[in-house]
């Protein structure tokens, strides 16, 4: 390499001398080879004179010059090569702009278009890594996809690898796993193009396990991380002694046996990850950029070494390590933040070892290094607040400094100050201060709950509207929410425990029913706020049609960027302030209009309820039972409730009733005695359970002896998510009694399912009793399918569904009712275009059975009916049995029909219609069967 410089530079010396046209040429020539050069030895001054000539031989070709879009082209390619050793901002951004101009010169049928725009996408991708923005990786995907269409079959694979990466760019924002999986298929695309012997066969090799080295963190998949280490062992194979990839291949084979390592893999493979990582370092001259990544991984290997076997001497080599690598990166290195928090990280790991106090003082030194790297605004700052902040109560613990902790404190308190757009990091920043002061009793933590929960909020709000967001909004939320309402709680705070709670929960929903927002009074508030209206109405729409679209594309993000916009602009007319803005607590009193909302609530910190009324603050009861007992409690009954009808059914009975009496005990007998003097016998109450809660029946509760009363004796029980989903119900209830049409759906023959043998009597009993009321629309057996029951959604008022309800716990999105074709399922309901219904009557199983790890985002059947604009559902918390529903159905709408008046059927006397129903029958079907359906809503 070094000859093939010095020839180029003399070529250089003889154009100067003969004043050649070649002189451009030579110039690019030279250039490309001290780039090659830097790129084997790692020497920034050949970069820099390989950027300089570049920008010399681009001068001497006008915009005119047939190679102009060349010397364009290879400025950029040094001018992004150089950005990926220094990281300054304005060498990419020059890059960007270079690249821009040299696809201008390469219109649609050029031969290199394909590789300008597969260059621009690389560089748009590379500046993500930046600001926290995904506009340019959208861009950059769009531009790969072009490339893709146009180019040469020898260009492919890179270009599928390529494509692969920017979608793996874009899930690591993000989170979608979408992106994740779009990844791994083209890289193995990529991979099926480069047979042994293909040029381009050892970066797909390594594309591919980077994309799966990902993607197993994520879903704790060990074959991933196998397939990872065999692809790396593949790479390694191409890359024999003196290949100029080797270093590359044993630095990555030694991360991914260390990845696999640390995921429970071979303990034995410490020592070869140690090897390779030596092997490494000691093919990577001393003044490479490489040198100090290649340094911090064999150090981190070492701390994991000495935490295995407890050798001190491993420990103060990884030390020395990271001081070596830090040592190679001075202000304005890239990589100085992450080596910073790699010594700070190994210096804590020795104090706790040895109780040296130069460590931590180091150590502390170190993050406030950091910090001083992530200004406000910067993507890591919450990350390295945090870091500081948990240093600095480490030695306050150490050496009982108050100062410490509350410069501590002080530090997460900036995280409430967050102005740019959160991350997941955001989030766990906030977790940890909310834990922090928990545990200290710090007077902050009410604002630590409220920073959390705003972030959820914001980070929720930038998702586009779809299924494949819930793992990752279940992850950031977790039990914040309860928590917080505890936290409010054991601070006297009642109505901020409300306002948290509701903040918190069902957060998926929450997103959704923003884009179905009743628009009444922007519409009624002027021109401006009905030209807004509009905007906001044709927005919304478009993405609710987008829902659960197979790819977050560039598409979704405009259209979320738009709503995000028009939302803005609605805020700013008077008495718009707070619109979609979570609710203050006078507007959720509003829930309790009809009857009390108790809100019972599950924390690991206390288990509490707030009983919430129209016109008075929250009634506090401390519940005598911990989060543990509940979930307990719960998985009993699950376990129960599974078992119906398959053994004993006197031993089941008496294992129910014990546990409905436990209830009673722990929960609903201090409610009662508390609601006495509220309201009278027989009223209306809405429970509305939190965390293991959720899976308990409530309303069954009680003593089960002689002369004494259960709960259904004293009220009412019906049941709401969250106080907001009650109060859209109601203010979705028809005042227009004109179109009433009734649809009853049955399906005893479904694809794949047992028969239901019951299903056409249960519908003639439904008919026999509605059709006086209102027009009767029947479907069944052939017609019953999933277009079917969709189109049957879209015009009935009043809906019943008889057939099996089939609940995913670990996709609730793809819980189901069962069509005569397949599935009809949560995500077909929600796209699904209603006219002012009003009740749905559940007859299937599981139908308010969710995801058992998340109950509190409530994503089944029934809350998908109410969430489509069903004001009030019935619908099972567990199997129904096909011979008893029909009983449970013809003495529901007996009594729903004699509850109703004036010639019409209410669907606000839905649940004492239920409650009236059940009582008939409680001598005559099983204790499960008599308390299995729950009424939701209105």
């Amino acid at each position: 390499m070094a000859d093939e410089v010095e020839l180029w530079r003399a070529a250089l010396q003889q154009c100067l001398h003969d004043h050649s046209h070649q002189l451009p040429d030579v110039l690019d020539s030279l250039a490309n080879s001290l780039a090659h050069r830097f790129q084997q030895s790692g020497v920034l001054s050949d970069l820099d004179e390989a950027v300089n000539l570049h920008r010399a031989a681009l001068a001497r070709r006008a915009a005119a010059h047939p190679l102009r879009s060349n010397s364009l082209n290879d400025l950029a390619l040094a001018l992004q090569l150089r950005f990926h050793q220094r990281g300054v901002q304005g060498d990419l951004d020059e890059a960007i702009q270079l690249h821009r101009a040299t696809l201008a010169l390469r219109q649609p049928g050029h031969p290199d278009r394909f590789m300008s725009l597969a260059n621009l996408a690389s560089c748009l991708q590379d500046r993500c890594v930046l600001p926290d923005v995904l506009s340019d990786l959208d861009t950059a995907i769009e531009l790969h996809q072009a490339a893709l269409e146009i180019c040469l079959p020898d260009h492919r694979p890179k270009l599928l690898y390529g494509l692969a990466d920017s979608h793996l760019h874009r899930f690591q924002r993000g989170g979608v796993l979408l992106d994740l999986d779009e990844a791994i298929r083209l890289n193995r695309a990529a991979l099926a193009l480069c047979p042994l012997g293909h040029p381009d066969r050892f970066g797909s090799l390594m594309s591919l396990a980077n994309s799966l080295v990902i993607s197993s963190p994520e879903r704790h998949v060990l074959p991933d991380l196998d397939e990872v280490v065999s692809l790396h062992r593949a790479a390694l194979a191409l890359c024999p002694i003196g290949h100029p990839h080797r270093m590359m291949s044993l630095n990555s084979l030694s991360i991914s046996l260390g990845n696999r390592f640390s995921h429970g893999g071979d303990p034995s493979d410490l020592d070869e990850i140690i090897e390779l990582h030596r092997d490494a370092l000691v093919l990577c001259p001393p003044d490479s950029p490489y040198r100090p990544g290649l340094l911090f991984n064999l150090a981190n290997r070492l701390v994991d070494k000495f935490r295995q076997r407890n050798v001190l001497s491993d420990l103060d080599e990884a030390i020395a390590k990271h001081r070596a690598a830090l040592a190679l990166c001075p202000l304005g290195h890239p990589d100085r933040y992450a080596s910073l928090g790699n010594l700070a990280n190994s210096l804590r790991v020795r104090s706790e070892q040895r109780k040296i106090l130069s460590d931590v003082d180091e150590e502390i030194e170190l993050r406030r290094g950091a910090l001083a790297l992530c200004p406000p605004g910067h993507f890591d700052r919450s990350t390295a607040l945090n870091s500081l902040a948990r240093s600095l109560q480490y030695r306050s613990k150490w050496q009982g400094q108050m100062s410490d902790m509350d410069e501590a404190f002080s530090l997460y308190a900036e995280l409430s100050q967050h102005s740019h757009l959160v991350s997941r990091m955001d989030i766990r920043a906030a977790r940890q201060w909310i834990a922090s002061a928990e545990q200290a009793d710090h007077g902050s933590v009410l604002d630590a709950y409220q920073t959390a929960l705003k972030f959820v909020d914001q980070y929720v709000a930038v998702l586009a509207p779809s299924s494949h967001h819930f793992d990752v909004v279940t992850k950031v939320v977790s039990s914040i929410a309860m928590d917080a309402f505890s936290c409010c709680v054991r601070h006297g705070a009642l109505t901020h425990a409300v306002k948290l709670v509701e903040q918190g929960r069902a957060v998926l929903w929450t997103q959704l029913a923003r884009l179905r927002t009743p628009l009444d009074d922007l519409s009624a508030s002027g021109a401006s706020g009905n030209t807004l209206a509009e905007e906001f109405k044709k927005v919304s729409l478009s993405l609710r049609k987008m829902f659960d679209a197979k790819e977050e594309s560039p598409r979704i993000r405009q259209l979320t960027a738009q709503w995000d916009d028009v939302v803005s602009r609605i805020r700013q007319l008077p008495d718009f302030s707070r619109f979609l803005l979570p609710p203050l607590f006078s507007d959720l009193q509003k829930a309790a209009e009809h009857g009390p909302v108790i809100i019972v609530n599950g924390s690991k910190y206390s288990c509490d309820v707030l009983i919430v009324t129209r016109d008075r603050d929250p009634i506090h009861i401390p519940l005598d039972i911990t989060l543990a007992e509940v979930s307990e409690l719960s998985a009993e009954f699950q376990s129960l409730t599974r078992r119906v009808g398959s053994s004993d059914h006197q031993l089941e009975t008496h294992k129910m009733v014990g546990m409905l009496r436990k209830l009673w005990a722990c929960v609903v007998s201090p409610v009662v005695q508390a609601l006495r003097g509220l309201i009278d016998p027989g009223s209306r109450i809405w429970w509305c359970p939190t965390a293991d809660f959720t899976l308990l029946p409530l309303h069954a509760a009680g003593p089960y002896e002689k002369r004494r009363h259960n709960l259904s004796h004293f009220y009412v029980s019906s049941y709401t998510s969250t106080l907001a989903a009650l109060i859209r119900a109601r203010h979705r209830v028809s005042q227009d009694t004109s179109i009433q049409q009734f649809v009853a759906i049955g399906q005893g023959h479904p694809d794949g399912g047992k028969e239901l043998r019951h299903v056409a009597t249960e519908l003639n009993l439904v008919e026999e009793r509605v059709a006086p009321f209102m027009s009767f629309t029947s479907l069944s057996g052939v017609d019953a399918t999933v277009q079917g029951a969709s189109d049957a959604l879209s015009r009935a008022q009043w809906l019943h569904l008889a057939c099996h309800g089939v609940p995913n716990r670990n996709q609730p999105f793809k819980s189901s009712f069962a069509m005569r074709d397949g599935p009809f399922t949560i995500m077909d309901i929600i796209r699904s275009r209603m006219q002012n219904p009003e009740f749905a009557f559940l007859s299937a199983c599981h139908t308010t059975v969710g995801d058992e790890s998340s109950p509190d985002e409530a994503i089944h059947l029934a809350a998908a009916m109410q969430f489509s604009g069903f004001c009030s559902v019935v619908g099972s918390m567990w199997s129904v049995d096909d011979e008893v529903v029909r009983e449970v159905v013809r003495a529901f709408y007996d009594a729903l029909v004699e509850e109703g008046g004036e010639g019409r059927l209410d669907c606000g006397r839905a649940a004492v219609a239920l409650h009236v129903g059940m009582k008939t029958l409680r001598k005559k079907i099983p204790l499960e069967q008599q308390i299995v359906f729950v009424h939701i809503g209105v």
